[in-house]
Order: structure tokens, then C-alpha cells, then sequence
């Protein structure tokens, strides 16, 4: 079989880096000839360990902004880069690559796939970004062959809401997780203090100040534990909390603030749960990382994050939106023994080895992909 050229095009090459190398592994495995178009960032990296993959920098993806011009440029510098490269298929990820992409793709007459990575801001808050979206959503998926989702629930309400035609799209489970470099040390041993981590972008669509307002509840009742926060602000995103309200709650104490950190196992190693009480998800990276590294999970009973667990078994559910609900939780677990945390979460790696393995899911979006 000749080569197959396939372009992958994301918002940042964080998003490359973090959560497609386990499908470039496999198409690089397969044979195919790979074109990464994202905007350069640190994250670049990535080309050391794959250097046969061409990265060209995308100039006119601005994910802060939402300017008509802006965008029609972000169409304009895709259909050159289609033109010129020639793709058999290009996958779109991520709302203005899917969108704008899409309109590219048909006018460079290339074969496109769109893959909704998680609904966001956009839809959670219902407002006029919501409505454009949704419309230009409606508008453009007919010009991909199809649209990929990360959760069953996702594909349902683009179709409930007429979004695309029923039969259009597919649900697999996220990205996955490499269980092989997330793997369960050290675990089940006795400590001191029960630490319960969050660990995400510092949002409030990704349930921080749930987490923060259960850290205060349980903070004056509880002995010997801890309540870790482990991400960064998002300049980027408008759910981002602000940096005022940050600083109020490291000086409260009622949280240990550890910044930014590129490589979290070791901070998941030492933690006893992780907790990330979102309101909404694609596939809860974070959650499966946790998952894999035999650590109990609490998330919300809200698409994305309820499909990671089998309540009582490897993980416990709460309320979206409810610090109550997470604060009762989180102290169900604290009043386990270490052996039964240990138990649940020897539960959760073997979820993740065997439905969110990142090889699973990147053998199954190959098999979507070679059908066409």
C-alpha cells in the first residue's frame, strides 16, 4: 500500500504533545507520512522523540479571541497549507480547527475528519459564544467525513440538537491513557495524612472552587489531612479564576499550592485521591492518569467524567456544581481504611488497562480512520 499523508491540526501543540502521540505513534507505525499544523509552543518538543514528523506553525488560530477576521484568515492559511501538501486526509481537533478547518478542507477538495475533544466553555455557558458555535457547528459538518467524539454523551447532543445528522458521528473512549509510563508506585502504604489533589487548569468550569469550598469545609473537621492544587492560570480560557482569588486561598491555607508541574506522577504517587469535580469533559485526562496509577477517583456525574467510573468500585461520583455533595465524599474516602483505598484503587488500574489503555484507543481510531 503507498504511503498515506495525514495532517493532524490543533489549537496548541500542547494538545499534540499531551493527548495525539499515541495516535502518531500509530500512524508512523502504519507507515503514513505525518504533518502536525498547531501553533508552536514549548511543547514542541515533541519533534525530538519523532523527528520524522513535519510541524508547520499555525499563524492564525488565536484561542483568546473571536474575530470574524481573524478566523477568515485561520480559513485562508489552511486551504494554502491543503493546496500545498496535498493530505489525503486531515484530522481536525478542537473547536476553531473543526469549525474553520472544515470549511478549508472543502475548499482545498481534501478529505477531513473532526474530532470534538469536549464541548467547553463554549456550551457550558449558554450565551451568544454558545449560539455561534452551535450554528457554525451545524453549518460545517457536512464538509468532514466524519466527526469523532470522546463520550457517548457528546455525540447525543449534537445529535438531540440537530448539530449533525444521526449516523454521522462516533463516540470512543478520550485519548487514552499509556498505562505503561502511569504505573501504580509507590502504592499501598500507610501514611501520616490522607492527600486529596486536584490537578487542572485552574478554572471554574473545572470545579476548583468546589474543590477549594470542600477543602475549607473539611479542613476544620478532619485530622491529618491535606488538599493539594496542582495546575496553572489560563490566560486563554474565559473560565479562568483570577489570579486575586488564587492568592486568597494560598494565604487562607486551607490548600497546598504546588504551581505548574509538566510531569504530575510523582505528585499522583503521593497522593491518596484524585479529585476533579468538572462540569463537563471530553475524557478526563487527569482522572485516567489517577486511574492508572492505582489511585481513587472522585469526579462528577456529568458527561465525560462518569464514564471513568463504577461507583464504590474504583471511584466515587458527586453533583456537578456541589461542594456539599463533593466535601461528603471526600470524607466517605477519608474514612476508609488505607487498605480499602488501596483495593478501589487497584480497581482503577485495571479499568484503565483495559478500556483506556492510550494503544486501545489509538488501534480503534486507526480502525475508524482505515474504513474510509
Amino acid at each position: 500500500m503507498p504511503l498515506k499523508h495525514i495532517i493532524l491540526v490543533a489549537n496548541t501543540t500542547w494538545n499534540i504533545y499531551n493527548f495525539r502521540l499515541n495516535i502518531i505513534r500509530k500512524f508512523l507505525n502504519e507507515g503514513h507520512i505525518i504533518t502536525v499544523v498547531a501553533p508552536v509552543d514549548e511543547y514542541i518538543e515533541y519533534k525530538e522523540k519523532y523527528p520524522q514528523v513535519k510541524h508547520i506553525a499555525l499563524r492564525h488560530c488565536d484561542r483568546e479571541k473571536n474575530n470574524p477576521l481573524q478566523d477568515l484568515r485561520l480559513i485562508t492559511e489552511l486551504r494554502s497549507i491543503y493546496k500545498r501538501l496535498k493530505p489525503d486526509l486531515v484530522i481536525h481537533y478542537t473547536h476553531k480547527p473543526n469549525i474553520y478547518g472544515g470549511i478549508a478542507a472543502r475548499l482545498s477538495g481534501v478529505k477531513s475528519i473532526a474530532v470534538v475533544t469536549g464541548l467547553g466553555y463554549a456550551f457550558i455557558n449558554n450565551g451568544f459564544l454558545s449560539l455561534i458555535t452551535t450554528s457554525l457547528y451545524r453549518y460545517t459538518h457536512k464538509y468532514h467525513e466524519d466527526i469523532i467524539f470522546e463520550n457517548e454523551d457528546d455525540l447525543a447532543y449534537f445529535i438531540e440538537n440537530k448539530l449533525i445528522s444521526k449516523g454521522k458521528g462516533i463516540a470512543v473512549n478520550g485519548c487514552g491513557v499509556d498505562t505503561n509510563i502511569y504505573i501504580p508506585f509507590p502504592n499501598g502504604y500507610k501514611k501520616e495524612k490522607v492527600i486529596f489533589t486536584f490537578i487542572g487548569r485552574l478554572l471554574y468550569d473545572k470545579g476548583i472552587v468546589e474543590f477549594v469550598e470542600a477543602a475549607k469545609r473539611l479542613s476544620t473537621s478532619l485530622d491529618n489531612v491535606e488538599f493539594w492544587v496542582i495546575g496553572e492560570l489560563d490566560h486563554g480560557n474565559p473560565s479562568m479564576i483570577e489570579e486575586s482569588t488564587l492568592l486568597n486561598w494560598i494565604d487562607e491555607g486551607y490548600i497546598t499550592y504546588h504551581g505548574f508541574v509538566k510531569d504530575v506522577k510523582p505528585l499522583i504517587a503521593k497522593s491518596d485521591c484524585i479529585v476533579l469535580p468538572s462540569y463537563r469533559e471530553g475524557m478526563p485526562r487527569i482522572i485516567l492518569e489517577g486511574m492508572s496509577m492505582a489511585k481513587p477517583v472522585i469526579t462528577t456525574r456529568t458527561a465525560g467524567c462518569r464514564q471513568t467510573v463504577v461507583e464504590g468500585e474504583n471511584g466515587l461520583l458527586v453533583n456537578v456544581k456541589d461542594s456539599g455533595d463533593l466535601s461528603d465524599a471526600m470524607k466517605k474516602l477519608y474514612l476508609m481504611t488505607s487498605e480499602e483505598r488501596h483495593s478501589m484503587g487497584n480497581k482503577g488500574r485495571l479499568l484503565a488497562e483495559n478500556k483506556f489503555n492510550s494503544k486501545i484507543i489509538a488501534d480503534r481510531l486507526y480502525g475508524i480512520i482505515s474504513e474510509m
